[in-house]
């Protein structure tokens, strides 16, 4: 029995050293935004939230984050719940699947190819006459509303959520379909009585992981982004990169805080999936 037990935690070892970087830089990012060369303080967290510069650039990282997780949610929703028996065909599910192989960098530039004032777009319109000149093409890339960002991260990440909602519903018996119907149920009915239950926890833990990216993500900001706003990664990167090294402590301070924003989220999701789990029990049981 002990040599059973000890195997058994020997297969946590590699995950375990695998979160022992993470880990150790999440610890110094900790301690050096306390300041911990140059005496133990709380000026940073003042700075950065006393700081327009930063408050704007949270604001905008949100909403910028939430408006790109919520259209991929949806989006993944609607497609994988009209296609999904044809998905359940090698062929069409890998070609779903294809912009997942590519990096994030890459579908941002295509969008700066696609969708910039002298792009693709600007230039099909123009030979077409419904524009007479590409600078009137609307400011899609290098937006202060950080439309290039979230398509961008809509196009690459609803893939994602193809891939994550696919097996749901293929284990999704017809059954269940079959009683709703049978007991006069409607369309919605349909959605909220027997999908929604399946898809709940894997909606949540798919909205975290495309939220949690999108708003500690450096590279499409940088490309697509403005000056003013920005993302919060990028005035982080900004000021640990500047010219001035006593700003290295408030890109400490500004990550710290983005993570424990999505901690925060994290706790809460699982409270909720567990009081649900919870409820579900103590029904059964009764």
């Amino acid at each position: 029995m002990k040599s059973f037990n000890l195997k058994h935690s020997l297969l946590f070892l590699p995950a375990v050293l695998f979160m022992l970087l993470p880990l150790y830089g999440l610890l110094t990012a900790v301690l050096n935004s306390f300041g911990r060369h140059r005496g133990w303080t709380l000026d940073y967290y003042r700075q950065i939230f006393e700081s327009n510069r930063f408050v704007t650039s949270l604001v905008f990282s949100l909403q910028t984050a939430l408006i790109a997780t919520l259209l991929s949610i949806l989006i993944g929703i609607a497609f994988t719940r009209s296609f999904y028996p044809i998905l359940e065909k090698m062929a069409p599910r890998v070609s779903v699947w294809i912009p997942m192989l590519f990096p994030h960098f890459v579908w941002g530039y295509m969008v700066i190819l696609l969708l910039s004032e002298t792009g693709v777009a600007a230039q099909l319109l123009t030979a077409a006459g419904w524009i007479t000149d590409p600078q009137q093409f609307p400011i899609l890339t290098r937006d202060p509303d950080g439309i290039g960002i979230i398509v961008t991260y809509v196009w690459k990440e609803v893939p994602l959520v193809i891939l994550m909602l696919l097996p749901v519903y293929a284990s999704i018996r017809p059954e269940y379909y079959a009683l709703v119907d049978t007991l006069g149920g409607s369309a919605w009915n349909r959605i909220t009585a027997v999908e929604l239950p399946h898809l709940l926890p894997v909606l949540m833990e798919t909205s975290l992981i495309i939220f949690s990216f999108t708003l500690s993500a450096y590279e499409v900001p940088a490309l697509l982004g403005t000056t003013f706003p920005e993302m919060v990664s990028v005035l982080s990167y900004d000021w640990f990169y500047g010219s001035s090294w006593q700003k290295r402590p408030l890109a400490f301070a500004a990550m710290v805080s983005i993570s424990l924003v999505l901690l925060v989220l994290s706790f809460i999701g699982y409270g909720y999936l567990n009081k649900a789990r919870w409820r579900a029990m103590r029904g059964s049981r009764s």
